[in-house]
């Protein structure tokens, strides 16, 4: 796939993926920051009997409040500052009535934009005592997401990222969602290219420096299959079996990796 060079104002998806400039960095620095910080507010809120609606007006008012927009609110008719998705919600699940109970599990992921920068980023949450087979797939999703990264560097592949997450994977008897994927981000939303969870090693594009994207494994503890529900956003897994999902936001380096939306709460340890 060819590369294009990144102007400061770019705002669509291109057919290219963008080389952003060493001081783009910075902006998505802030934007993550803010995306991790957004996550680390809603941790001792995500407990038996939070109401999904009063975490999502919790989230709009912590980014608002330090200066940033909720990327997801508007777009593509989306209503809501998160998506929050429990126990066999693959992802984009919408906030509403439903109570959080003892025992779920549940992602929320968050997207922010700061100075027209994006942080996107999401992570699992207990909610209570939960099973020990739970605890198991949010620890396998984790250890998948960072093999992941651990393969992100200069002259590596997409395909060799995509094949880390998947051999570990399915070595634990889990599977990797093949409907989704990560995605190139910065001054655009969704942009190239298409991060795939899957794949073998040495195919795809090659890594370069300034190459800005997610990195958001999604991983079942049955069968990868899934589906999207009515409302046009709610995927779901079709066999009822629990998922779960991590993500951040990187940025190729001159030697490896930058993570903007790390913070020392992403990865719980139970």
């Amino acid at each position: 796939m060819e590369t294009v060079e990144a102007s400061a104002e770019a705002t669509t998806r291109t057919h290219g993926i963008k080389l952003h400039k060493p001081e783009d960095f910075e902006g998505m620095r802030r934007a993550g920051k803010l995306a991790a910080e957004c996550l680390d507010m809603l941790t001792p809120h995500v407990v038996p009997g939070a109401n999904t609606e009063a975490l999502d007006k919790l989230a709009r008012e912590f980014v608002l409040d330090h200066g940033g927009l909720p990327a997801c609110l508007g777009y593509r008719g989306y209503n809501h500052t998160v998506c929050i998705s429990p126990n066999h919600v693959v992802c984009h699940g919408i906030p509403g009535e439903r109570n959080l109970r003892d025992g779920d599990i549940v992602n929320i992921d968050v997207t922010v934009i700061v100075d027209g920068w994006h942080g996107d980023t999401s992570r699992m949450y207990p909610v209570g005592e939960i099973a020990p087979k739970a605890r198991r797939l949010i620890d396998i999703t984790y250890e998948a997401l960072d093999l992941g990264l651990a393969q992100v560097k200069p002259g590596n592949t997409f395909g060799d990222i995509g094949w880390a997450i998947q051999q570990y994977v399915e070595s634990q008897r889990c599977s990797v969602v093949r409907d989704f994927c990560g995605h190139g981000l910065g001054r655009v939303f969704h942009d190239n290219p298409n991060v795939l969870h899957f794949g073998r090693k040495g195919e795809g594009a090659v890594l370069k420096p300034g190459m800005f994207f997610t990195v958001e494994p999604m991983v079942n503890l049955g069968k990868p299959q899934v589906k999207v529900l009515n409302d046009g956003w709610t995927a779901v897994t079709r066999d009822k079996s629990l998922s779960s999902q991590c993500e951040h936001s990187v940025g190729v380096t001159e030697d490896g990796i930058e993570i903007f939306t790390a913070s020392p709460l992403f990865r719980p340890k139970f």
